[in-house]
């Protein structure tokens, strides 16, 4: 079962919103536990508002002793993983990311952000190392403007692509719904349109990531199959040549 961490060094950049509403978005479809390793909580805060949704199971009382183990617990109950984890690189940042089947890390289009994001590849290479396998990873541009696209925007963009950074397509728009779940306590599908603009426009931005994230992990999971499968082809054709 898929494990999507979400990991930045820099407060700001939504890395708590942004897990909170792919999980929120995952728990319509099926059941899906979030991590809170945050050290505020400020997903378990959310959860005081009493409209979890019934898919939604959170998880909160983790630290670096026991993060492993809430990880693979929740991977056994249901199908979807979501971590929010701490800005530092502690050994609570780097167990959790040794779990996970996919790393988000959230950055916003300023070259200060992008350096940060800089900071939190290190750390997923230095998982990889540890692990010794790979960790697929992708940096998502958050509070971005859906009208206008701002050129230091479109050059930070193209500096991680050409540096060979995978990036998202779908970038996380700056909306007001996105600040109301937390302060109604709701998810996006409890707001009232009437009180939240464009509400309809903060779905379909949240869906498109989901999707992108989905046919990711799908991708990627075909991948090691046919890896396998090579290996296995392999090890047949050398016992059958001895």
């Amino acid at each position: 079962m898929p494990t999507i961490a979400f990991v930045s060094p820099k407060g700001g950049v939504g890395k708590t919103t942004s897990a909170f509403l792919l999980a929120t978005a995952f728990a319509r479809i099926c059941d899906v536990t979030i991590v809170d390793a945050d050290p505020n909580h400020p997903i378990e805060t959310w959860a005081l508002g009493g409209r979890t949704p019934d898919r939604l199971t959170i998880v909160s009382d983790v630290d670096e002793e026991t993060i492993i183990e809430r990880i693979e617990d929740a991977a056994s109950k249901t199908p979807i993983v979501v971590v929010d984890l701490e800005g530092t690189a502690s050994k609570t940042v780097i167990y959790a990311i040794s779990q996970a089947d996919f790393v988000v890390i959230p950055t916003q289009g300023s070259q200060l952000d992008a350096n940060e994001a800089s900071r939190a590849i290190r750390v997923v290479l230095q998982s990889e190392k540890l692990t010794g396998r790979g960790k697929p990873y992708a940096v998502l541009l958050t509070r971005t403007s859906p009208l206008i696209r701002a050129r230091g925007l479109t050059h930070i963009q193209n500096g991680l692509i050409a540096a060979g950074i995978p990036v998202l397509e779908t970038e996380l728009n700056e909306r007001d719904a996105f600040k109301a779940v937390f302060a109604f306590r709701q998810t996006l599908d409890g707001l009232n349109s009437a009180e939240v603009p464009n509400l309809d426009k903060a779905r379909a931005n949240v869906e498109a990531l989901a999707r992108e994230i989905l046919i990711k992990l799908q991708a990627q999971l075909e991948a090691e199959q046919g890896g396998r499968e090579r290996e296995t082809k392999a090890a047949t054709a050398v016992a059958g040549a001895a």
